[in-house]
């Protein structure tokens, strides 16, 4: 085994550059110090609240925020994000580490994540970063795609009558006598039915413009609420076409109503009934609709394999909608790349 020299690491990083990086060209794209004033205002005491300056320094605000963002691009866990970015060279240079630099712990990423669900400023990251991207010219245009995908939680192990006072607000019997358990049940995931099978979790409602295929507007509840509920928080009015494409779980005639009341134009799937039957053509319909709506199905497709999966190792809505809302903020970072790198291709017009 040789001796280190002083351009092992340079020549290291070259070699990752050979392959073309992501995260160099994320580092490079995204406006990360534009966040550091709001990032700092929630994990920073003032100065006069400081009674002393003993103690280990604070982390800086953009090492920590893409420390948030890497956990997601690749659904770490905590532990398996520290254990990440001391074993990889690509992670410290995301975070702009060198080796002799120390690596935010597992319990240090925790702590500046669980502040940030306090403060609930994910959807405030997640709009300025959209605000930006508009900026550069990624417009919210072509109509737009909503639909909704479940996020899992960890089982929970819980009986019939337990979810049954779980579901009625109420803390199952024996509980309250055992706290440590307690804190490590998630009362507010909800089982629902997909396809015939029984899911327990979160989800995750989105609304896509069809032209990036960017998310735009995010909700986040737990699984057992209705797709169709929540369209209110997730229609865009920024989008310079009135099209709205969604499944047959959208189509009632309130949501036509209230589609036709804002000025857009309905492409969502019809569905049959059972002494009404679908026609030819309206069959046909909802193909010609499938042709763009699926395109949504992309992004869910990216979020669970492209990043690792979309399993929510926390507990409590609040936490999740932070951690949702992180892994869409991730995916609209790693999809500005993409649409970037198709640009340099095209070239100017």
């Amino acid at each position: 085994m040789g001796q280190m020299g002083f351009f092992d690491v340079s020549t290291r990083y070259a070699g990752l550059d050979v392959k073309s990086d992501a995260l160099v060209k994320r580092n490079a794209l995204v406006p990360w110090a534009d966040c550091r004033p709001r990032l700092e205002a929630v994990w920073r005491r003032p100065p006069e609240a400081r009674t002393s300056k003993a103690g280990r320094k604070p982390w800086d605000a953009v090492v920590m925020v893409k420390a948030l963002v890497l956990c997601e691009l690749y659904n770490l866990s905590d532990e398996q994000f520290e254990y990440q970015v001391r074993d990889r060279l690509s992670f410290m240079r995301f975070l702009g580490l060198g080796l002799e630099d120390p690596v935010p712990d597992a319990t240090t990423v925790w702590q500046y994540r669980e502040q940030l669900v306090q403060a609930g400023v994910v959807d405030a990251l997640f709009s300025a970063f959209d605000a930006y991207l508009k900026g550069e010219g990624w417009l919210v245009m072509g109509g737009q795609m909503i639909d909704a995908a479940i996020v899992p939680v960890p089982k929970q192990r819980n009986d019939r009558d337990e979810n049954a006072a779980i579901k009625a607000g109420k803390t199952p019997d024996g509980w309250d006598n055992k706290p440590a358990r307690n804190r490590q049940k998630d009362t507010d995931a909800r089982w629902t039915k997909k396809h015939g099978t029984s899911r327990d979790g979160d989800k995750n409602h989105v609304s896509l413009d069809r032209r990036h295929k960017l998310i735009r507007r995010y909700e986040v509840t737990d699984a057992a609420v209705h797709d169709s509920q929540v369209i209110d928080d997730v229609l865009d009015a920024d989008n310079t076409a009135s099209d709205v494409w969604a499944d047959r779980a959208y189509r009632s005639a309130e949501i036509e109503e209230k589609l036709e009341d804002r000025g857009l134009k309905t492409r969502i799937h019809r569905k049959g009934h059972r002494n009404r039957p679908l026609t030819k053509r309206e069959q046909q319909g909802n193909k010609t609709r499938s042709k763009v709506r699926a395109r949504v199905e992309h992004v869910f497709g990216a979020q669970t394999a492209d990043m690792g999966g979309t399993l929510v190792r926390s507990i409590g809505i609040a936490r999740a909608k932070a951690r949702i809302g992180l892994k869409n903020l991730a995916y609209n970072m790693r999809c500005a790349v993409q649409l970037d790198g198709l640009a340099d291709a095209r070239g100017p017009t």
